[in-house]
């Protein structure tokens, strides 16, 4: 990943973007069905007509759908550009500008690279500011929790890492995680059309009018939306797509997981992962790291069990540039929300409403002692609430207490299954 900002490397790589992206922003301001000649480009841009030829070529190798007519110029096709999924950093820097302030600002691209988070960190030591953001389409080095390797493909999905420097005591900072993931799901429903879970679990309660009302909505937009799997009168003998309404949530503390009528089995499509430095007591930088399983139409088997994609839960490909503008800006208002408040406070009913443990039978893996519960809800500093009556502890039987878990120090799981 390139990490120099706003210079020329030793091969002028930088200058040749530059190139194509005013080229692009160029043909966008022409407008639906205008045509720019060559020459016009050349005067504009101060180049060569072999460097607009070789920018084009390159555009097109992207995806840009970039008519060339004799005697006419050049056009792009806006309609199919909107319709594919391009993802560079001209179309991330473009939704970023209309999304947010500072969250991904700068932006830079890669269509590979080791690390995002280690991009990242590595700005930080040149004194990159708050908000830097890296993007790309395959990790080969990609990290988990606890020292894990975070599977990262090529194939559809997104990767990326944010820059913050919050001034908060350590202790406070690594809930940062929790924002993350509020953002992530809260991003997941506004692109990918997910229900909220509270909507969907009144579903699942035989309320079929919800599904219904959905159903009918989606409808309006010209998609094929199946509420069972395998069902699609709509699109039956057309040819069309699929689209099966999906429901997104958080299994605490910062797994977004996906579920909709094609596999109703909660599975996990997105990882976090937060680094933070310290200098002698003081934070020095936070790097926050995420992982989207988008239009990837296969998991490796030995994680199909629990893991999914965006495509594979609803049917349908989703526009990451738009999904990734929407992240950084629930991200955005968030993030203000709890470093004002020094805590997670003002998102908890947001954050609550998304859980999917709440309400549920958990096990929580405590190397100490483990033990089972009901999940109620998460504290104000992102501990996981859990109900537990002594009886279940080997105690005599009496009130239930609640015991707060800590992210750091257990896993929760399922008494079922994942969730």
């Amino acid at each position: 990943m390139e990490i120099v900002p706003n210079k020329l490397n030793s091969s002028g790589t930088k200058m040749k973007i530059m190139v194509k992206d005013r080229i692009l922003e160029r043909l966008r301001e022409a407008g639906a069905g205008e045509y720019i000649s060559g020459q016009e480009l050349c005067e504009a841009l101060g180049v060569s007509r072999t460097a607009v030829w070789k920018a084009v070529g390159r555009l097109r190798e992207e995806g840009y759908p970039i008519e060339a007519v004799q005697n006419r110029g050049y056009r792009l096709d806006e309609a199919r550009a909107e319709s594919s999924d391009l993802l560079n950093e001209a179309e991330l820097n473009a939704r970023l500008s209309a999304a947010t302030r500072w969250a991904g600002h700068p932006c830079y691209y890669a269509e590979e690279t080791g690390s995002t988070n280690d991009d990242i960190m590595a700005l930080a030591d040149q004194g990159a500011p708050e908000g830097t953001l890296c993007v790309t389409s395959l990790q080969n080095k990609g990290k988990g929790r606890r020292g894990r390797r975070w599977i990262s493909p090529d194939g559809g999905n997104v990767y990326m890492s944010l820059l913050v420097r919050p001034k908060m005591p350590t202790n406070i900072a690594p809930m940062v995680t929790i924002v993350m993931a509020l953002a992530a799901c809260k991003a997941c429903q506004e692109i990918a059309g997910g229900a909220v879970v509270d909507d969907i679990e009144r579903q699942e309660r035989g309320q079929a009018a919800g599904a219904e009302a959905e159903a009918g909505a989606a409808a309006g937009s010209g998609e094929n939306i199946c509420l069972e799997k395998g069902v699609c009168a709509a699109a039956a003998g057309s040819g069309d797509q699929c689209v099966y309404p999906a429901r997104f949530g958080i299994k605490w503390p910062n797994d977004i997981v996906v579920s909709s009528a094609k596999d109703p089995a909660w599975k996990k499509m997105t990882g976090i992962l937060t680094e933070m430095r310290l200098e002698e007591r003081d934070i020095r930088d936070v790097t926050i790291g995420i992982g989207f399983n988008v239009n990837t139409s296969s998991i490796p088997e030995e994680i199909a069990a629990t893991a999914s994609s965006i495509y594979l839960a609803t049917g349908k490909k989703t526009n990451r540039a738009d999904l990734v503008a929407a992240v950084w800006k629930h991200f955005e208002e968030d993030y203000g929300l709890f470093v004002r408040a020094g805590s997670l406070a003002p998102l908890r009913a947001a954050y609550e409403q998304v859980l999917v443990n709440k309400g549920r039978t958990v096990r929580v893996l405590d190397p100490q002692a483990p033990f089972t519960g009901r999940a109620i809800g998460i504290s104000d500093l992102g501990e996981l609430l859990v109900e537990v009556t002594p009886a279940s502890e080997g105690q005599v039987p009496g009130r239930p207490v609640i015991r707060a878990v800590s992210a750091g120090e257990v896993s929760v799981r399922g008494v079922e299954g994942y969730v």
